[in-house]
């Protein structure tokens, strides 16, 4: 059944982004799977750092921690710590700076860019100023040398995630402009819960470097997927659809009712929301969800969802919790079950919005700018991606749970584009301009790595733009409360030297400053 691929989302796999996955059997993903769901009702939606190996933005070195060397080498013309090439390679990687690109690529527009940094301290939450991040404005100016007006579609990239979103604000000619919004997908890839020697693919690995942005974004076909159509998971698949529970809540807080069958797994695919564990024994299966109380934050949807032939005969059992060991076994568990059938992109769409409704309402509008259709199409691709009907199936999505993809769509880096027009007057200019915060890439506080307190800018010349620069600008202003620790730049600050000509055949540019503690 699995080769027959009756969606059709073969041309979304990247072999260059996976590996082949490893053939894992999961009888104990019950275990795992129910803590899984007890912290979730501990921590609400705080799911990022297990969605993304690390927080994000602020993590484990908020703004306001502790600092410490940078632990670089000496930079000989500006006389300050330098990390080599490259920089220092932080353990959160923020994403550079990206170029202003064009969707026609005409030949007789050319460009000049100006980058602009301000350090000024944000104002947060607690009140209390501190330096963290940087006010970025990334100005293009287009020029038009021919006599007919050229009218373009500009698109302007930026990294980062649908729960930590931070729009650029756009002005074509001092007018603010209300550009779409287009997401890619997943930007990362894949690596062993047990480590670099391990071969599953449980955890996620986010890009940690400019460099993996250039072989994400170089050759167009990660521009030309977002700005596509999601992928049609049209297969026809049978829902069984769990409600109306009951349990004996006061004699078992957890009461758990567990759903048993066999399958043949080269036949059947099996998907599910809203259950919190699993057991797998070869053709056999059995899911687990704790019975709904009115008062968990979770959801009182339970689908089970199969792809291919159907399971047939199934036995329902309640237990006293979610480990559904034996001799556990309670009565006065039961539910009703309704049985359909319709398609995967139904189902993914009835998932997504429950989600929407219980867990994601601060994200996920219809108004935007994340609508629920671009959370929706982030989900069908990591479940046409990644997910078991995929050909390079990852180890973290293979039990099937649309809960791990609808929320992981959320936290996920990628790369999302603002798109806009943009009409450049014959023999005359039209300035573009993207104003936004930059989270800094950094180290987790208490790391150990000699470079907490650190915090890293980078910025491409070209990568991702097929716009023709003839000059690009760096600029660096209310550096008060800030100091360089690293750079190749060539800023000085202590000599004025705080606006600098970039080399255009120079890729990229970073910059390491630390905040001057009052």
């Amino acid at each position: 059944m699995r080769a027959e691929r009756l969606f059709r989302a073969l041309g979304l796999v990247d072999a260059a982004l996976v590996e082949e996955a490893l053939a894992v059997r999961r009888q104990d993903w019950k275990r795992w799977a129910a803590l899984a769901a007890c912290l979730a009702l501990v921590m609400g939606l705080g799911f990022g750092w297990l969605a993304s190996g690390g927080f994000r933005g602020y993590g484990g070195m908020a703004p306001g921690a502790d600092t410490g060397s940078s632990g670089g080498v000496m930079d000989g013309d500006a006389g300050i710590p330098d990390g080599g090439e490259d920089g220092v390679a932080f353990l959160s990687y923020a994403g550079p700076v990206l170029p202003l690109d064009t969707l026609e690529n005409p030949a007789e527009l050319t460009a000049e860019r100006t980058v602009t940094w301000d350090f000024a301290p944000g104002a947060y939450p607690d009140g209390e100023r501190r330096q963290w991040g940087a006010e970025v404005t990334d100005a293009s100016i287009l020029h038009n040398g021919t006599e007919e007006d050229i009218t373009v579609t500009a698109l302007y990239p930026f990294a980062g995630s649908f729960a930590e979103l931070v729009l650029p604000a756009v002005t074509v000619n001092g007018e603010a402009v209300e550009p779409a919004l287009c997401a890619g997908p997943y930007a990362g890839g894949f690596q062993s819960a047990a480590g670099p020697e391990g071969a599953d693919t449980l955890n996620l690995a986010g890009l940690s470097s400019w460099r993996e942005y250039r072989a994400l974004l170089e050759s167009g076909a990660y521009r030309e997927q977002a700005l596509g159509d999601d992928p049609a998971l049209d297969s026809p698949v049978t829902v069984y659809e769990f409600s109306d529970f009951e349990a004996p809540h006061g004699e078992y807080q957890a009461a758990t009712q567990a759903v048993s069958f066999s399958i043949d797994s080269e036949r059947t695919t099996v998907f599910t929301y809203g259950f919190n564990g699993c057991e797998w024994d070869g053709g056999f299966r059995r899911y687990s969800y704790f019975v709904p109380d009115g008062m968990r934050r979770e959801t009182e949807r339970k689908l089970l969802v199969v792809w291919g032939e159907d399971i047939g005969e199934y036995t329902l059992q309640g237990y006293q919790d979610g480990g559904c060991d034996r001799g556990e076994e309670i009565d006065g568990v039961s539910c009703s079950v309704t049985r359909r059938e319709t398609t995967l992109d139904a189902v993914l769409d009835l998932a997504c919005r429950d989600f929407v409704e219980r867990y994601g309402k601060d994200w996920v509008t219809e108004e935007g700018p994340v609508t629920f259709a671009m959370h929706r199409g982030a989900a069908a691709e990591l479940l046409a991606q990644y997910g078991p009907l995929s050909d390079a199936p990852m180890d973290r999505y293979a039990d099937g749970r649309l809960d791990d993809l609808i929320q992981e769509a959320l936290r996920q880096e990628r790369v999302l584009y603002l798109r806009f027009p943009v009409t450049v007057p014959a023999g005359g200019s039209a300035e573009v301009t993207c104003a936004f915060w930059k989270a800094p890439s950094y180290d987790f506080g208490g790391s150990g790595s000699g470079n907490e307190g650190l915090q890293g800018y980078d910025l491409v010349t070209k990568l991702g733009s097929s716009l023709a620069f003839t000059r690009q600008r760096a600029t660096l202003v209310n550096l008060e409360n800030v100091e360089i620790a690293g750079q190749n730049f060539g800023f000085e600050p202590d000599s004025g030297i705080t606006s600098v000509e970039l080399d255009l055949e120079r890729e990229h540019y970073y910059l390491e400053i630390r905040p001057i503690e009052e």
